[in-house]
């Protein structure tokens, strides 16, 4: 039994993934947000209050707002062979109530719907690394601390959204088929990743390789260069750490 407690948008992409793949469990939801939605959609169970949920429940994948979290655990009948997946950005395990359940944080993108998103998650619970790997590759890390680190991605995913949607209509105002544009950028960042993912030659060889003297990559960086990158992006990252750790701190 897979339990939602939170069922908004995020999560909503989750159940899709979670539904997919094609796993034998059945999924409960909490009785909020797109729940009416989501059941009719795929069937799925409403609980009358998250009581139920939690008493039903194996695994409960907490989605609510971050600065609901803590207190969205307290005061519900949690047992020890429970797991509590929190997606919760910036909530620290430090800051949810003691509860016998074993809590596990993760960060799953929307791409969970499509079963491709890469999750980093901590600590490494087989339950949750199990669930996690249906929506696509699960990366256990090491310590909290990384994890925070490691869910700036979740901001990086959007950020590389923007630039695939730039690039999308720079096309079509010089006169491309913009849907053509679409599938060509989409899978070209798609096959920038792969390539450093699935080889073991270091990223700044691969680059070096890219750039020939006076061609158009190199053109191209160098402007990117003169208008600030890579230290503009640099700098989104660091902001996004500190909100997340500042965040994490206050609550």
């Amino acid at each position: 039994m897979i339990g939602v407690l939170g069922v908004g948008h995020l999560a909503a992409a989750m159940i899709a993934g979670l539904i997919k793949s094609g796993g034998p469990e059945t999924i409960l939801l909490s009785p909020r947000g797109k729940s009416k939605e989501l059941g009719a959609r795929y069937g799925l169970v409403i609980c009358a209050d998250n009581r139920e949920l939690v008493e039903r429940s194996d695994i409960v994948i907490l989605a609510v707002r971050p600065a609901d979290a803590p207190a969205a655990l307290e005061g519900l009948p949690w047992r020890e062979d429970q797991v509590v997946l929190s997606v919760c950005a910036g909530v620290a395990l430090s800051k949810f109530p003691a509860i016998p359940a074993r809590i596990v944080r993760a960060m799953p993108l929307t791409a969970t719907e499509i079963n491709a998103s890469p999750t980093v998650f901590y600590p490494d619970v087989a339950e949750a690394r199990q669930l996690l790997a249906r929506l696509g590759p699960a990366i256990a890390l090491r310590s909290e601390d990384e994890f925070e680190i490691a869910t700036v991605n979740a901001a990086i995913y959007g950020w590389a959204q923007d630039l695939i949607r730039q690039s999308v209509h720079w096309g079509g105002d010089h006169g491309a088929d913009r849907q053509m544009m679409r599938q060509l950028v989409a899978q070209t960042f798609v096959a920038a990743g792969r390539m450093i993912a699935e080889t073991a030659e270091p990223m700044e060889a691969m680059l070096k390789d890219l750039v020939t003297p006076g061609g158009i990559t190199e053109l191209g960086l160098a402007v990117l260069d003169q208008q600030g990158q890579p230290a503009a992006w640099q700098a989104a990252c660091d902001a996004v750490l500190a909100r997340l750790t500042t965040s994490a701190e206050r609550r």
